[in-house]
Parts: structure tokens; C-alpha cells; sequence
């Protein structure tokens, strides 16, 4: 009755079977789901920075850096190359840290406050802004006044230009001269209010050129003035 069957094709039919079940836990089935293939193709040659080793990933953008280069010291005061230039790259290497725009701005400072201190006759106040040849002549001028008994007016208005035109160092000692143009009331009279020099009833446009000293190894940061255009009162 059972003669046609044969049990090794049972057998094979159940390994069969779990052959396939095997094979489909390992593997899965695709559901629509599925991630894409990740794709390796090497990125284009112009996507990539030409100033680093970093390669930009799809979509991420690489910030560019926002740090400026510094403005070089002469720029604002000198030409590339003008010897003011090299004058004051020189005297920013020796010094460390030097700021013209600092420099202009206390030379302003000084050329009102000697104006006004030689014209009182203070020379206290002259002494530590003045080198000790300078603070001589201005010192004697001032004695030289009084002792004729002339008198002076003198109202500072303002400075309508400043401009920087000689830059020196010999060894630490670094020299700025500054061209002034400035605005004031300034006259000298006599003992008896007759005017000797100058306006006492105008303002007048007046040009100064004033040389700056300083020893960049030192650490007094304050420069003196060391030499004027003309002497003291004219």
C-alpha cells in the first residue's frame, strides 16, 4: 500500500524549509524603507579648501574664518614705503606695542599745554614736557618777560591739523616731528598794554613744527619735546 513512498524525500522537503526560513531572518525583506547605498565617489577637486586638509560633507558648510589681518602701523599717517614708514615699522619693532594714533593724540595734548604753560610763565608745568635744552630757552624767554615787565594774552582755540612728517631712531632713541596747524589769540605788550606782537583782538591761523623724543627701552611712556621751528613767543 505504501510502497511508492519514500521517506528521504520528507527530509529533504523539511531542510528545504529551514534553509529559506534562515536565509530570510539573516537577510530581511526590502520594505520601501531602507537606507540608500552610502556613496563613496570621491569628492570634486573644487569643492574642496584650497588653505586646509578639511573635505566639506553634502549639505554641511565650512565657516569661513572672520579674522582680519591687522592694518600695517604707518597706514592712516605714510605712504608704503616712504621713509615715515620704515621710520615707524622701526620704532614699533624696537618699542613693542606702539600705537601712532596714541602718539598724535598726546602730541596734540602737549602742543596745547605748552602753549598755554609758556604763555603764563608756569615753568613748573614746562619741565617734565620739555627736553632740558628745550625747557632752557623757554625758561629764560619766560624770565626774559617778566623781567621787562611785559605781559601776554593768549587763548588757544584748536588744532585744525596734525600731521606727522619725521620719523627717526638711532639706537633707542626714537624722534617724531609734527607739522601743527592751529587756531589762537596770542599777543605780547608792554608794561603799559601796548602790543608788541602778535593779535589781541583776532584769532590767527598759526604753523608750528615740533620734534618728539623718546627712549623706547624705557619704561617712562611719555615723549618730551626736544626742538621747535622757531623760538619761544614768535
Amino acid at each position: 500500500m505504501f510502497s511508492g513512498f519514500d521517506p528521504l524525500n520528507i527530509i529533504l522537503l523539511v531542510v528545504a524549509v529551514v534553509v529559506l526560513w534562515r536565509l530570510k531572518s539573516v537577510l530581511g525583506t526590502r520594505n520601501g524603507l531602507e537606507r540608500p547605498p552610502l556613496d563613496l565617489k570621491p569628492v570634486p577637486q573644487d569643492k574642496r579648501r584650497s588653505d586646509d586638509n578639511v573635505i566639506p560633507m553634502p549639505g554641511v558648510e565650512i565657516p569661513k574664518s572672520d579674522v582680519k589681518t591687522p592694518d600695517p602701523i604707518w597706514k592712516g599717517y605714510a605712504d608704503e614705503d616712504s621713509a615715515v614708514a620704515q621710520g615707524l615699522m622701526a620704532i614699533d619693532k624696537a618699542a613693542g606695542g606702539f600705537s601712532v594714533t596714541q602718539f598724535m593724540s598726546g602730541a596734540a595734548a602737549a602742543y596745547e599745554m605748552i602753549l598755554e604753560a609758556f604763555a603764563a610763565g608756569n615753568k613748573p608745568a614746562l619741565k617734565p614736557l620739555l627736553s632740558k635744552e628745550v625747557y632752557d630757552s623757554f625758561a629764560a624767554a619766560i624770565d626774559t618777560r617778566a623781567a621787562q615787565g611785559q605781559l601776554t594774552k593768549f587763548q588757544f582755540v584748536g588744532i585744525e591739523t596734525a600731521k606727522l612728517i619725521g620719523v627717526r631712531l638711532e639706537g633707542k632713541r626714537a624722534q617724531l616731528t609734527v607739522d601743527f596747524n592751529a587756531e589762537m589769540v596770542n599777543a605780547l605788550t608792554d608794561k603799559s598794554g601796548q602790543l608788541l606782537d602778535g593779535e589781541d583782538q583776532s584769532v590767527r591761523s598759526v604753523m608750528d613744527t615740533w620734534t618728539f623724543e623718546r627712549d623706547v627701552s624705557a619704561r617712562d611712556p611719555n615723549w618730551k619735546l626736544v626742538s621747535t621751528d622757531d623760538s619761544p613767543g614768535n
